[in-house]
């Protein structure tokens, strides 16, 4: 057998031992014991949102990351509505991509990839312009790893009495939320994220009021995120068929996330393990993208050496030979390659990819300090 690799990446993770057992086993999609599964994922994802049932409700969508926020904006939008995207990087250009395919009306404001957006320039945006109705926004956006300030723009948001959207896609889980005090009514993230599960499914967190006003809007029949809900109101079911292993995995990895001590517990692992990295990579010569006031726990950016002898293609294949999976970079103002710091990462499994990358460096004849 291959020896497994750790992934440092923003998903899919290293998972444990547990939760890869947790998909040994079959089970039906109409069976009772399935059903339940189903419904206590739902309770447990809404109650790690710091909201309650009577409010919010959530939505497990077949698919990856993308098909949750494909089936928020082409569900919930209206047929004659405007949507406000906020924009630093390949995620956001994402989610106005995603509308400009629907034919929504849609706005921008951009930023560099390195630039947090301003929260005065949301509520210019939305005083001068009174058709738009509804505001997206990535919170932790993995082009570079920068976190946005979902609270004060959420704040903005519902001051002027419009909905937001939240791609929450790499830091739900890992960062503490409550998604009725930031003013958010859907909040969208992935089973493979920092819950740590697998890949196969998406879940949207929404204020349940908000998405009953939506009936009549959608422009599809798969992604179509009311029909989604009421299906699993009314049996517990999927409207098509579940990925009933990946949803055997990600109860476990939600028992496992508890067992942990909950999202507290779990960013500061994750913290840990950034400042453990930041640390050693400043060490061996790199230098992160972002300013640090910027920075998240979720994943890093590290600009490449000047070095003539680096070449990332080989810098990347040298680690994964010697069992360490990195991330290209994904920014357009530089050039960069990524590191995170979640999934099943501690520690030690830093000081070892640290250790992996100063001999691929000696490997490479590339020195970088000063």
């Amino acid at each position: 057998m291959t020896q497994p690799k750790l992934l440092f990446t923003p998903g899919p993770l290293t998972t444990s031992d547990t939760i890869k057992e947790a998909m040994r086993r079959d089970v039906g999609s109409r069976d009772e014991e399935f059903i339940e599964i189903v419904r206590e994922i739902r309770r447990r994802l809404v109650a790690l949102a710091g909201v309650n049932e009577e409010e919010f409700t959530a939505i497990l969508i077949q698919g990856s990351g993308t098909f949750g926020i494909e089936a928020v904006i082409s569900s919930t939008i209206p047929p004659d509505g405007k949507l406000l995207v906020v924009v630093n990087g390949a995620y956001g250009r994402r989610i106005a991509q995603i509308a400009t395919r629907h034919r929504i009306a849609l706005a921008t404001i951009e930023y560099a990839e390195d630039c947090a957006p301003r929260v005065d320039d949301v509520a210019d945006a939305l005083a001068r312009d009174s058709t738009i109705m509804d505001v997206a926004i990535v919170h932790c956006e993995t082009t570079s790893g920068i976190i946005n300030p979902i609270a004060p723009i959420g704040a903005v948001v519902k001051q002027a009495g419009r909905r937001y959207i939240v791609d929450a896609m790499s830091s739900f889980g890992a960062a503490p939320l409550n998604v009725a005090q930031v003013g958010i009514d859907y909040l969208i993230s992935s089973a493979n994220k920092c819950i740590e599960g697998v890949p196969g499914f998406s879940f949207v967190i929404a204020n349940a009021a908000t998405l009953l006003a939506s009936k009549g809007w959608t422009r599809t029949v798969s992604l179509d995120l009311l029909a989604q809900w009421q299906g699993l109101e009314q049996d517990g079911q999927f409207r098509f068929t579940p990925p009933t292993h990946t949803l055997l995995a990600f109860h476990r990895a939600l028992l496992e996330l508890e067992e942990e001590g909950g999202v507290l517990a779990r960013a500061a692992r994750y913290q840990t393990n950034h400042t453990a990295l930041i640390a050693g990579m400043r060490a061996l010569g790199f230098v992160e993208y972002l300013r640090p006031e910027d920075q998240g726990y979720i994943i890093t950016s590290f600009r490449y050496p000047t070095h003539s002898n680096f070449k990332f293609d080989r810098f990347y294949r040298l680690l994964s030979e010697k069992g360490f999976v990195i991330y290209p970079g994904k920014v357009t103002n530089a050039d960069c390659f990524r590191i995170g710091h979640i999934g099943q990462i501690y520690p030690d499994d830093i000081t070892a990819l640290l250790e992996a990358i100063r001999v691929t460096l000696a490997e490479m004849n590339v020195s970088i300090k000063d």
